[in-house]
C-alpha cells in the first residue's frame, strides 16, 4: 500500500511554517482505494505571499479542524502504507513535526517521485511538479492546492510504476526492478501479491525443488531485492532458476530466525550453502573436573554438545573469553588459556585468587563461573518469551528450560494460564544449538520481545 500526499503551509520551515492544507490518496498499486482531504487551521498567520501561491486565505482556514483534530485520520489512512510525495522531505518533515508536536512518533518509509522519476525517466530539463507533468500528458487545474498537486503525483507515481514493472521496493525504492531473467513460470503479479510481513519465505526451482530458504520482516520487498536486478553470479544464477515462491508468516521476527535456521539444517537448499558455511565455528564449553572446580574450555563446535557460546574464529572466542576472565575473576588456567603446573600468570601476579592451585575453594569459584554461564543462557534459568502472533489475537511464544532452548509456539491472548510451565503445551519442540543461542540471545539483548516470564 501507498499514500500519495501533498500539503499546504504557511511557509517553507517546518519549524517556524504549518500545515494549512493536506490531501492524503490511498494507493493499492492498482489505483486509489480511499482518500482524505482537508484544510487545516495553522493557528498562525498565513503570509500574503502564500496567499497569493496557494489561494488559501486567513479566513479559508478560520474554521477548519486544527491539526490535533485530524490527526487520528492521517495515522489510520496512513496505516501499514509507503510515504510518497513529489519532494518528499518537505511533506514527510512537516508531517512529522506536527505529530512530534503532540507527542508521538510519525514514521513511514518513503519514496519521493523527484528522485524516482530522474531514476526512470530521464533527459527533462526540471523535474518540478508543475514542469514534468504537462510534459508527460498530466493534467493539474488546481496548482499549489493540497488535492489538485496529490492527485497529479498519483498519476506520475503510476507513470513510474508501470515504467518499473509495477514494483517498488521501499527499501531500495530507487532501485530499477527488471523482469529479465525472470523464470517463465514466475509470474511479476506473483510477486506484487506476496505480503509485506513477517515471515519465512522458500524459492523453487521449476522442479519444485527447495533452492534457498530466508526470513524477512517485510517478505515481499525482500523478494524484491533478491530478484530485482541482481549483479552477483550467485543472484542472477538464483533469479533465473527460481519458479515459484512460497512462504510462511510468523508475526514474531523471532520466530522467523528460529524457523529459517532450524530449517535450512534440514533442508540445505543450493543457495543456502554460504550461509550454512558462515555459522558460528567455535563453542565455549563448560565440565567439572575430579577436584571439583567448573572448567570452561573453547574448541570446534561438533554438532552434537551444546556451547554456552559460539564464536567464529577462535581468536575471537579467546578475546571474549579473556574479557570474562577479568570481568568475573576466574583462573585463566582452569578457563584453558594457560598452560602450567603452578599456578596461571594472574595467580603469579596475585590477582587470581587461586582456585588453580587449590588456594580458593572449589564453592565460592564456582559461584562466580556459575554467574557467567547464567549470564550466557539467557539471563534466566527458565524463561517464556512472548511476542507478537500472526494476528491480534494470539502472541507467539519461546520457551526456555533448565538454561536451555525448548521450542515455539503460538498461543492466544486470552488463553488461560495458570502458571509458567503451561506455555509448554503451547509449543513444539526443537534441537537447541549454538545458533539458537546466538539468535535467542541477541534477541533479548536488542529487547524486542513483547514480555519476558522468569520462572
Amino acid at each position: 500500500m501507498y499514500v500519495i500526499v501533498d500539503i499546504e503551509t504557511t511557509g517553507g520551515n517546518m519549524k517556524n511554517g504549518k500545515i494549512t492544507e493536506i490531501a492524503i490518496y490511498r494507493h493499492d498499486g492498482h489505483g486509489v482505494v480511499d482518500e482524505f482531504v482537508s484544510l487545516v487551521k495553522p493557528e498562525i498567520y498565513i503570509p500574503p505571499f502564500i496567499t497569493s501561491l496557494t489561494g488559501i486565505t486567513n479566513e479559508m482556514v478560520e474554521s477548519a479542524p486544527p491539526f490535533y483534530q485530524i490527526a487520528k485520520d492521517v495515522v489510520e489512512i496512513c496505516k501499514d502504507a509507503v510515504f510518497v510525495a513529489h519532494n518528499a522531505a518537505f511533506d514527510y518533515n512537516f508531517i512529522k513535526e506536527e505529530f512530534k508536536n503532540l507527542g508521538y512518533n510519525f514514521d513511514m518509509p518513503t519514496i519521493c517521485t523527484v528522485k524516482l522519476s530522474r531514476k526512470l525517466l530521464p533527459g527533462h530539463a526540471s523535474y518540478s511538479l508543475g514542469k514534468i507533468c504537462p510534459e508527460l500528458g498530466i493534467g493539474n487545474e488546481a496548482r499549489h492546492r493540497a488535492a489538485g498537486d496529490a492527485l497529479a503525483t498519483v498519476q506520475l507515481f503510476e507513470i513510474l510504476l508501470k515504467k518499473n514493472n509495477g514494483i517498488l521496493n521501499p527499501e531500495d525504492p530507487y532501485k530499477e526492478f527488471s523482469a529479465d531473467g525472470l523464470h517463465a513460470d514466475l509470474s511479476l503479479e506473483h510477486i506484487k501479491g506476496l505480503p509485506a510481513k513477517t515471515g519465512v519465505y522458500y524459492l523453487h526451482n521449476e522442479n519444485g525443488e527447495l533452492i534457498y530458504i530466508g526470513k524477512s520482516k517485510n517478505i515481499r520487498n525482500r523478494i524484491i531485492t533478491h530478484l530485482g536486478n541482481p549483479k552477483t553470479k550467485k543472484g542472477i544464477e538464483m533469479k533465473q532458476n527460481t519458479a515459484d515462491i512460497s512462504f510462511n508468516l510468523t508475526g514474531s521476527e523471532l520466530i522467523a530466525l528460529l524457523k529459517e535456521s532450524h530449517e535450512i539444517k534440514q533442508e540445505k537448499p543450493r543457495y543456502n550453502r554460504a550461509q550454512r558455511r558462515s555459522k558460528s565455528k567455535i563453542g565455549l564449553y563448560s565440565y567439572t573436573d575430579r577436584r571439583g572446580y567448573i572448567r570452561l574450555l573453547l574448541k570446534p563446535n561438533n554438532g552434537v554438545d551444546v556451547p554456552n557460546a559460539t564464536f567464529d574464529t577462535m581468536q575471537e572466542g579467546r578475546e571474549r573469553l579473556f574479557q570474562w576472565i577479568e570481568e568475573y575473576e576466574l583462573c585463566q588456567q582452569l578457563c584453558g588459556l594457560y598452560d602450567g603446573n603452578h599456578g596461571c600468570f594472574q595467580y603469579q601476579l596475585k590477582t587470581c585468587k587461586g582456585a588453580c592451585v587449590g588456594e580458593e575453594d572449589d564453592v565460592n569459584y564456582n559461584n562466580r563461573v556459575l554467574e557467567l554461564l547464567k549470564k550466557l543462557s539467557y539471563g534466566h534459568n527458565n524463561l517464556v518469551i512472548l511476542d507478537k502472533g500472526r494476528n491480534d489475537n494470539e502472541m507467539a511464544l519461546v520457551v526456555i528450560e533448565n538454561g536451555r532452548y525448548l521450542g515455539w509456539g503460538y498461543i492466544g491472548e486470552d488463553a488461560c494460564i495458570e502458571v509458567p510451565q503451561q506455555f509448554k503445551e503451547h509449543i513444539e519442540l526443537y534441537d537447541d544449538n549454538g545458533d539458537t543461542r546466538t539468535i535467542i540471545s541477541a534477541y533479548l539483548r536488542n529487547k524486542k520481545y513483547k514480555k519476558l516470564i522468569p520462572y
